[in-house]
């Protein structure tokens, strides 16, 4: 076999094998296949595609191309949630605590913040003592007792993932669907969960900007799941503004204590318990409308509210930033004021943008070694529908004496939209794909 004759067939149009596959992802990782093949392959997958068989060879090939965890030491049906990354998203720091409030399972490994998408990793760091790194052993000792642990990605999970992304990304074939689908899919066959929740954002802060694409990507990686007797439930939503009221680590925290406590955005809300709900329904605690009623009644009592404290001592972290996040956390005290410049209403936001200007006050990353500021972040005052008049402030930037106020200022100008029009408020939940 040679990397020239699998390359032809895909630019032809034909179906690859299993053999094929493996031969030209193992091939690349392992070093035999060059960088330029490997481009030709990927830039052949770009325009031709991989059909729903090859979409499960080629992720299977890169989930086993490193470590695959067995959960099996933890007790109980393990559900995993994946968020496609957004501006705001701290559904994890709420779903998560609602959903082993209930008796399941939450063993969650998750990321870093890059590009204009947070991470949840950097959120629970700025809880001052809070450890994202435990030991195998730990970590499954912690969900086994609490029903609940966050940590960072320390496993080598698919790394023919992480080399071949490096090259989609130098050759310009990141936004393909099949080879979208894989990356995610990969990575989360490699973590050992039974179920997965799939959070699929669409919009202008999202990857997929448009509802058709997302539906085709989270219809792919549903297909991914089942290919291999997994189940999964994709939940599309909304992107064109951002989530919640704040984005930014510490703020990002102290709204998630805040809905925990039964205050905050009605939308984020929403969104927390549509997740919390499918988690239940696929670990098996019923349909998704009794689920729905359960997770509802666990943030409703403050159980949920409970589980996060346990969570939060259980990882070392101070635990009194339930009672006092203001306190406890390290929010920036220095604040300048984004304003209206004309009446009318706000009829659309570049939340890309949005999330762009969030890191030039320090909150996020360009690349991977780069340190974040805690402390910085957005506070979302005005979103799409909201009626504004000239010199009313739409957004309140916490900001440090590192933070690049001026860029920040510039994009969020860029990235506000006001109209004479009354706009409708934007639907969180856009769809659901089974």
């Amino acid at each position: 076999m040679r990397p020239y004759d699998v390359i032809l067939k895909k630019r032809n149009g034909g179906k690859l094998t299993k053999e094929e596959i493996e031969y030209m992802i193992m091939g690349y990782v392992n070093g035999e296949i060059p960088d330029y093949q490997m481009s030709a392959f990927l830039m052949a997958i770009y325009f031709r595609h991989l059909d729903k068989d090859e979409r499960a060879i080629f992720t299977e090939i890169m989930a086993k191309s490193g470590d695959m965890l067995d959960l099996s030491p933890i007790k109980g049906v393990k559900v995993d949630k994946h968020s496609t990354g957004g501006v705001g998203d701290k559904t994890t720091l709420v779903v998560a605590p609602i959903v082993a409030s209930l008796g399941i399972p939450v063993a969650k490994m998750s990321g870093r913040a890059l590009g204009h998408t947070g991470g949840t990793i950097d959120k629970l760091e700025s809880i001052p003592g809070f450890k994202t790194s435990l030991s195998l052993e730990k970590f499954f000792e912690n969900v086994n007792k609490y029903k609940i642990a966050v940590v960072g990605q320390t496993a080598n999970l698919a790394p023919a993932d992480k080399k071949i992304y490096a090259l989609r990304d130098a050759t310009a074939t990141v936004d393909e669907i099949s080879l979208i689908a894989s990356s995610i899919m990969s990575k989360k066959l490699a973590g050992g969960a039974d179920a997965f929740v799939l959070d699929v954002k669409v919009g202008s802060g999202a990857f997929m900007k448009d509802i058709s694409s997302a539906k085709e990507l989270a219809s792919a990686m549903v297909e991914i799941a089942k290919s291999h007797n997994k189940t999964a439930v994709a939940v599309l939503t909304n992107m064109d503004e951002p989530l919640g009221t704040f984005a930014g680590n510490s703020l990002e925290v102290l709204e998630a204590i805040n809905t925990l406590k039964g205050q905050g955005d009605e939308k984020f809300r929403i969104l927390c318990l549509t997740l919390s709900a499918w988690m239940c329904h696929l670990a098996g605690l019923g349909s998704y409308e009794k689920c729905f009623e359960l997770s509802k009644e666990a943030l409703d009592t403050g159980k949920a509210l409970e589980k996060f404290k346990e969570f939060v001592k259980a990882q070392e972290g101070n635990e009194m930033v339930v009672e006092s996040p203001e306190k406890i956390l390290p929010i920036s005290n220095k604040i300048v004021e984004f304003k209206a410049s004309e009446d009318g209403y706000i009829s659309s936001i570049d939340t890309e943008k949005v999330g762009i200007a969030c890191n030039y006050l320090g909150a996020g990353r360009v690349k991977k070694e780069d340190n974040i500021d805690h402390s910085v972040g957005l506070e979302f005052l005005k979103k799409i529908g909201d009626k504004v008049k000239n010199g009313d402030t739409l957004v309140r930037l916490y900001v440090s004496e590192k933070s690049n106020i001026n860029e920040a200022m510039n994009l969020l100008k860029q990235a506000y939209n006001i109209s004479s029009t009354e706009i409708n408020s934007l639907e969180i939940i856009l769809d659901i794909v089974k």
